[in-house]
């Protein structure tokens, strides 16, 4: 982190600040995590844990009075301090896998700070900013939003200077009411770039246009059009895509389909920073996705797990029954799909329309886990065969039974049904 004076501290943050050193080199809300030089930020019961950050050598630690101003107030300190340039990425699917593809970009040619995981909220956003040093010279964060005004606050603290949105779709629907709305929560985005920014957008996300018509913002379109060609070798996937004006041939670590559009998107915002394309090719083959976007592992008998079960919208859903679909090959395909939450009134007949879907699709067997998975089998008579289970726990006893070797399974549903304990039980069992 770039240094700040341990006296600045009390001028900056309201609560019981207590200091043991002159600088203050990092931030942590984890005393775990804390090393020598760190602030200590004692969150809830973060409190108890006072004398540990102490012991690991604490510069300082700080019980806040308003815990996310106090967060918020030295991210957008250290961000006032850096000279680096931010991409701020958000979107309805994608963003997370997204900030992975562009921060795997940028690392070889440029030091980059990129948000762990999915440190993406009113803490995360300005922890990953605290890691700001003196010479970082991009930083790549990831927004959500769960309302109208988060991605506003989120920006106004990040100030970035090229904007991603991934896409536009049916998610938070329960809080916001209406796609409609998803998309003017994603422009405030667009909204926060300074005069000579660059927003990133999918081309056919009709929802945006109302809030594209800043004259003094470019705007960079990317659409599935520009995967020019395709095609995956094992765990590896070339292709040639056109970004702006050029095309690029690159070899990417990964293979499912749909995290070229989010490669596309990652390579706007690259091009966008003026890094050169003719060196993309370094970071294209390294590229690490968070934990359950789509991890892959060797099951019994030939067989394939895809743990994808972080989070699900009816976009994602899609996209993941059709990779399930390509990397099953001559392998017998096997969905367990638990809730999408959020999804508002509609959400029912969401739920039907994967089921249809994963029919079309020529899935095998579909498992269903969640009170509104049951809406996946509901009426489903285009299965081969169908379970609908309530639990996570059901649902590991109920696969115990129904896979079979060299079957390809995949596992998803949102962050709430928790269903990477499936995959986990999966893979300890078959592997």
């Amino acid at each position: 982190m770039i240094p700040l004076e341990a006296g600045e501290l009390e001028e900056l943050v309201a609560g019981r600040l207590e200091l043991y050193g002159d600088l203050i080199t990092g931030v942590q809300i984890d005393s775990r995590r804390v090393e020598p030089g760190d602030l200590f930020v004692a969150i809830g019961r973060g409190q108890d844990y006072l004398d540990e950050a102490r012991r690991r050598g604490a510069a300082a630690t700080l019980v806040p009075k308003d815990a996310f101003a106090a967060v918020g107030t030295l991210g957008a300190v250290v961000r006032a301090l850096s000279s680096a340039r931010v991409v701020a990425v958000t979107g309805s699917t994608g963003k997370t896998s997204t900030k992975d593809v562009l921060a795997a970009l940028c690392a070889p040619v440029a030091s980059t700070v990129a948000a762990e995981a999915s440190f993406n909220n009113e803490l995360g956003v300005p922890l990953t900013l605290c890691r700001l040093e003196p010479d970082t010279d991009v930083c790549v964060l990831e927004l959500a939003m769960r309302g109208l005004g988060q991605i506003e606050e989120l920006a106004r603290i990040a100030k970035p200077e090229v904007g991603v949105i991934t896409g536009v779709g049916p998610v938070h629907l329960e809080l916001v009411g209406t796609v409609a709305a998803v998309a003017q929560a994603k422009a405030e985005l667009i909204v926060a770039l300074p005069p000579g920014g660059v927003a990133v957008v999918p081309a056919d996300a009709q929802e945006l246009e109302p809030y594209l018509k800043r004259e003094d913002v470019e705007v960079r379109r990317f659409s599935p059009q520009d995967v020019l060609e395709a095609e995956t070798d094992g765990d590896q996937t070339r292709a040639v895509l056109a970004v702006g004006a050029r095309e690029v041939e690159l070899t990417f670590n990964f293979v499912a389909r749909h995290h070229l559009l989010n490669a596309l998107a990652a390579l706007n915002a690259y091009d966008a920073l003026g890094l050169p394309l003719d060196r993309a090719a370094e970071g294209a083959s390294s590229v690490s996705f968070s934990p359950w976007r789509g991890e892959e592992l060797a099951l019994d008998g030939g067989g394939l797990l895809i743990n994808d079960a972080y989070n699900a919208n009816p976009v994602s859903m899609r996209a993941a029954l059709e990779h399930l679909v390509a990397r099953a090959g001559e392998r017998r395909r096997v969905a367990v799909l638990g809730d999408m939450a959020e999804l508002g009134p509609d959400a029912a007949r969401y739920h039907r329309e994967i089921g249809r879907y994963a029919a079309q699709l020529g899935v095998d067997l579909l498992v269903a886990v969640g009170v509104l998975a049951r809406h996946y089998v509901e009426g489903q008579t285009e299965l081969p065969a169908v379970r609908h289970v309530d639990d996570r726990e059901q649902a590991i006893a109920a696969l115990d039974e129904l896979v079979r070797p060299g079957d390809c399974v995949l596992v998803k549903a949102s962050r709430s049904m928790g269903l990477e304990t499936v995959a986990e039980a999966l893979a300890g069992a078959r592997v």
